[in-house]
């Protein structure tokens, strides 16, 4: 599985965003570009796309800016990728279709079950992690994602 750069980028302004409301501040589309290293046409793509599916909200004015809908707490990383993945399981086999309009497997594939099955369990993974536990070092953001992997395989031993 590729994370693209739209959602990497996308997922970095979110980031941004969830420091800045620690700090009770808004951040406009400039300051979230300058601090990601990427253009403001780029940071006004993500944003509009963000605030379209209601994880940010944006103010205009003097204290404008753009803030988290809701706390980072309860923002899982599934829906963030949800939101900014242009692709998406079921048009999968339409992206692949050689140079026909559609796949010569699409009646009985053995391949489809394994990436179905695959984005599902990326999904559930992403599920498990919200946009506040990536605000810690990178060492602590590794130890809570062993934990969580550690946590569910003894889930599903005792299942």
């Amino acid at each position: 599985m590729k994370i693209s750069a739209q959602e990497e980028f996308g997922l970095r302004c979110l980031l941004q965003l969830a420091r800045a409301d620690a700090a009770s501040e808004s951040l406009t589309l400039g300051q979230i570009a300058e601090r990601e290293g990427i253009s403001v046409a780029n940071a006004g793509k993500l944003m509009w796309i963000l605030n379209k599916a209601g994880l940010v909200q944006s103010q205009r004015g003097i204290k404008g800016g753009y803030h988290l809908a809701r706390p980072a707490s309860e923002i899982h990383l599934n829906q963030v990728i949800r939101v900014l993945d242009g692709e998406r399981v079921d048009s999968h086999c339409k992206s692949y279709a050689g140079v026909l309009d559609a796949c010569v497997h699409t009646g009985d594939c053995g391949i489809r079950p394994v990436i179905v099955e695959l984005h599902q369990i990326v999904d559930n993974a992403l599920s498990e992690i919200t946009l506040s536990q990536l605000l810690d070092t990178e060492a602590n953001v590794d130890a809570t994602l062993h934990q969580i992997q550690s946590t569910k395989q003894r889930t599903e031993q005792r299942a």
